[in-house]
């Protein structure tokens, strides 16, 4: 039996840019320049201080919240941290968890991430778990060891039944912010690997439910391209996704590949 298509997902990821009022600028542009996305989702994660606000305006629309980061406890003394909870508070549907940025800048560990995953899950959160490999890595043929040892220990624990709920997001750190893009055909070979690994450590049919997305330096130029590969089921959008309009467009291009799968 022929297995529904996964709906593409578009997230764009705000880092550490944007006031409340820049950010609600942005998602009203962003909102007359594609009043709903069709037949995908889209969602935009804004700086912490700001999700309130931005999800307030998108209270009545198709689009959805997401966050960038979160702590693996409910609560406590943990100053600066961000509870699950909050989020959930917040009508957050997704959470990035392990992005490069928070590895590198922050020593995120492959167990800080599985704990993070967990607790996203308890509070019904889907956690959008990002994997990828440094300059050093892809340079010295260790891309699918690095990527294999970051999905293993972070799915420690996690069981079939929450896989579908968990996002994999591949992100060569070598492609973040440098203006580098992997090929669309090598990001396709290195989520067709992450997706034989998840049948591997589950089943084909659970493996087969997975969304993979695919970001570093995503850009209109180059969105289409990554797009029409089956194995890219979205992209994570970061400076793009800082402009309303270009960030519409690679929304459109994601519409496309839906109606495409139909």
């Amino acid at each position: 039996m022929a297995t529904a298509p996964r709906t593409p997902l578009i997230i764009g990821n705000w880092k550490m840019n944007g006031t409340i009022g820049e950010s609600l600028k942005l998602v009203t542009v962003l909102m007359q320049s594609l009043k709903a996305p069709i037949g995908c989702e889209a969602a935009v994660a804004p700086p912490f201080t700001a999700l309130y606000s931005v999800g307030v305006t998108l209270q009545e629309s198709e689009y959805q919240l997401a966050a960038q980061d979160c702590f693996w406890e409910n609560a406590g003394a943990y100053t600066g941290e961000i509870s699950p909870v909050f989020l959930k508070d917040l009508s957050c549907s997704y959470v990035l968890v392990g992005h490069s940025e928070r590895r590198q800048f922050f020593g995120e560990t492959d167990a800080a991430v599985n704990r993070k995953i967990d607790a996203a899950l308890r509070n019904d959160l889907k956690p959008v778990c990002c994997v990828g490999e440094t300059l050093d890595q892809y340079n010295a043929k260790e891309t699918y060891t690095v990527i294999e040892r970051q999905i293993k220990q972070a799915l420690v624990g996690i069981g079939a039944r929450d896989l579908e709920s968990i996002v994999i997001a591949y992100e060569p750190i070598w492609a973040i912010g440098t203006g580098k893009t992997a090929t669309s055909g090598y990001a396709a070979e290195v989520h067709a690997f992450i997706r034989n690994l998840l049948g591997k450590l589950y089943d084909a049919p659970t493996a087969d439910l997975v969304r993979i997305i695919y970001g570093g330096s995503v850009k209109t130029s180059n969105a289409e391209e990554l797009l029409r590969e089956s194995q890219i089921d979205g992209l994570l959008v970061g400076g793009a996704s800082l402009d309303g309009e270009q960030f519409a467009q690679i929304i459109k291009a994601a519409e496309v590949k839906a109606v495409a799968a139909q």
